[in-house]
């Protein structure tokens, strides 16, 4: 009776074995399964499958998911990589890319890349948006992006005569941190002296138009902004000189204010080396109001404010 027992037991205790060898067969083969229908479902995958390179999608991957399946469906493309590994590439500018770079085969990718975000390939004053005010200190205004007509800031103080020359007004913000920065220059025994800040529409109009009369339209478009194009309309933009200065540049206030005026929300507007990204000839005297965080972050960059406000104002925020 034992002897039976024993069988029985060796015999159940084989059965038990036999089962989870099997449920450990079934398991690794269910996982295979699942990781091979999740491989071959992938976005790796299927880039593999179309041509692309390990390298390559490594930064397709990192688009959003319908824009890695417009990809598939458009097959390999080898030319792709040459914009999407770019810093500031922006996905729904990609067609623009492509053809603006068949016209100026001299640029670099980056830089075809950097002047599509901000429109440059377009004809300035063409397809005109209108500027959102509801960003306050952040707005953009340039070729591209203007203000009404009727648009005046609501808080518009007036400077006072120590700090520039004639008649000049400002947003409150901005002239406070104004203050902050003169004060701070004179510590240093600089003095930075506002002779334009807030400008009408209808006077920047008068302006370019006294401009295109003497000059010419293009000398007039290079130099001066159009009515509502103007930056000077919002109050938050100031153009400034100190005490006997022919050249601004070559005072030791512009250099000051080129390594501090960020720290008190102020950036150089229209940098020398970028004329083709702000459409503006250099302009070593005026600045831009954007609030400290923000004129840090762009300072850091080495970006424009167009180029900033394109890729992480408009882009990363949608």
């Amino acid at each position: 009776m034992k002897k039976k027992k024993r069988k029985l037991k060796a015999k159940v205790k084989k059965i038990l074995i036999l089962i989870i060898v099997l449920i450990i067969i079934l398991g690794i083969l269910l996982k295979l399964g699942f990781d091979y229908y999740h491989k071959i479902h992938s976005y790796p995958y299927k880039l593999e499958k179309v041509g692309y390179n390990k390298e390559e999608i490594s930064y397709i991957v990192k688009l959003k998911d319908n824009q890695i399946e417009e990809l598939l469906e458009k097959g390999y493309d080898k030319w792709l990589l040459r914009f999407i590994k770019q810093k500031y590439f922006i996905y729904h500018n990609l067609e623009r890319y492509e053809s603006y770079f068949q016209e100026h085969r001299d640029l670099e990718h980056s830089k075809v890349v950097s002047l599509v975000n901000v429109n440059a390939d377009k004809e300035f004053y063409t397809d005109l948006e209108k500027t959102d005010i509801t960003k306050n200190n952040t707005m953009l205004v340039n070729k591209f992006h203007v203000l009404e007509k009727n648009y005046i800031p609501n808080d518009l103080v007036d400077v006072s005569i120590q700090h520039a020359y004639g008649k000049q007004k400002l947003r409150k913000e901005v002239y406070e941190h104004f203050i902050s920065m003169f004060e701070a220059a004179k510590e240093e025994e600089l003095t930075i002296i506002i002779n334009s800040s807030y400008r009408t529409y209808n006077y920047q109009k008068s302006l370019w138009d006294r401009y295109a009369m003497q000059h010419g339209e293009k000398w007039a478009n290079e130099y001066a902004a159009q009515a509502g194009s103007s930056e000077h309309q919002t109050g938050m933009a100031i153009d400034v000189t100190t005490y006997g200065a022919d050249d601004f540049e070559k005072t030791q206030e512009f250099k000051w204010m080129g390594q501090n005026a960020y720290k008190y929300g102020f950036i150089l507007r229209y940098p020398k080396d970028k004329t083709d990204i702000t459409g503006y000839q250099y302009e070593s005297w005026h600045y831009r109001y954007v609030g400290e965080e923000l004129a840090r972050k762009i300072y850091e960059s080495g970006l424009t404010l167009d180029e900033y406000y394109a890729y992480y104002l408009e882009e990363k925020n949608q």
